[in-house]
């Protein structure tokens, strides 16, 4: 998938990769200058790797309440939060966001699973009023996100007063947007959602903004080591169907244990009332400054114990860091773990 902002970004020289099926840029300025700029000032990066899709209909709440593990009943309008669509074995087929808007519901999934998510989620209509409008090549993103992210917004909108997860409908230069509170690695931010054809003058008249305040765009490179700072999982590196919530450490975070019955309950519930799972998503810091390859196999004593999903070298601790799932007697922050080339302790 090629996002929008395609033409803006080879406009700035940006170096472009795939990331989950998905062209973005890998940098603009250089790693160095880019992470800098998103922790001192403030950050511009493409955010297209989702999908959109508007669930209208009478049942569109009730329907997205029954498949899905959070409580979207729960949700007031101008609310969102985040769920799972999981298997009846329980296990993760994709991670969702999930907005109240007056008369629609506002979904946003990642795009390399677009098909399986949209397919299983219709699966579900089953007779219900509910119409799933995909939005996903008529719509675009991008965020802004660091300490001066309000006073950037700020010269657009504005997320004052917006709580976490928080979405609103505006307009900017005429046009409607909608703009989310949301964040990408523990630092203010929000994320504009526009349609394809006005996002690259958004992007433009934002990131003038952005550099006025002495940030930059920066690309997936950096944001990779700004995230795993800040220990925010991406779906599907860090979690996928090959996972349940509780092995994800998602429990806390995507899972409503309050609400009834969704397809997968029934084994997320017997993993809680059971105390544990034999493996867990946890943050790693490496001996050494190079990234660990994806897939490494992480030892203790000899015996395979876990493997990592995601790394990158982190300024903040001068080493590599990263995430991997290890055996639940090796997840104790603390705990060293051995790799090809190094060590690695459990944060």
């Amino acid at each position: 998938m090629q996002t929008p902002l395609l033409e803006e970004h080879r406009s700035q020289n940006a170096h472009l990769a795939e990331f989950a099926g998905c062209e973005l840029p890998e940098s603009f300025a250089g790693f160095d200058a880019e992470y800098r700029a998103a922790r001192e000032r403030v950050a511009i990066f493409d955010t297209s790797w989702n999908t959109i899709w508007l669930v209208g209909g009478r049942d569109r709440v009730q329907y997205l309440h029954n498949i899905t593990s959070n409580d979207i009943k729960a949700l007031a309008e101008g609310c969102g939060t985040l769920a799972l669509l999981l298997n009846p074995q329980g296990h993760i087929l994709a991670e969702l966001e999930v907005y109240a808007l007056p008369e629609r519901l506002l979904v946003r999934s990642h795009a390399s699973q677009r098909e399986r998510t949209l397919s299983t989620l219709k699966k579900y209509v089953i007779g219900s009023k509910v119409e799933i409008d995909d939005v996903t090549e008529r719509m675009g993103s991008f965020a802004v996100e660091g300490p001066k992210a309000a006073d950037a917004l700020r010269q657009l909108t504005t997320i004052e007063n917006m709580p976490p997860m928080a979405i609103r409908e505006t307009a900017i230069g005429g046009c409607g947007r909608y703009v989310i509170c949301h964040d990408h690695f523990g630092a203010t931010g929000a994320e504009l959602i526009a349609p394809r054809e006005t996002l690259p003058a958004l992007w433009r008249k934002t990131l003038d903004a952005v550099r006025s305040l002495g940030g930059a765009p920066i690309g997936m490179s950096a944001l990779n080591a700004l995230r795993l700072e800040a220990s925010e999982p991406w779906f599907p590196a860090d979690f996928n169907d090959a996972m349940i919530p509780h092995e994800a450490a998602l429990e806390a975070t995507h899972v409503s244990f309050n609400k009834g019955c969704y397809t997968g309950q029934e084994i997320v519930e017997r993993v809680r009332s059971r105390g544990h799972v034999n493996r867990k998503r946890v943050s790693l810091k490496f001996s050494t400054t190079s990234p660990p390859q994806l897939g490494t196999k992480l030892r203790a004593g000899g015996a395979e114990i876990g493997f990592i999903t995601s790394s990158a070298f982190s300024p903040a601790n001068g080493s590599a860091i990263g995430m991997g799932y290890v055996r639940r007697e090796h997840a104790a922050p603390g705990s060293v773990v051995e790799f090809d080339g190094g060590t690695s302790e459990v944060r």
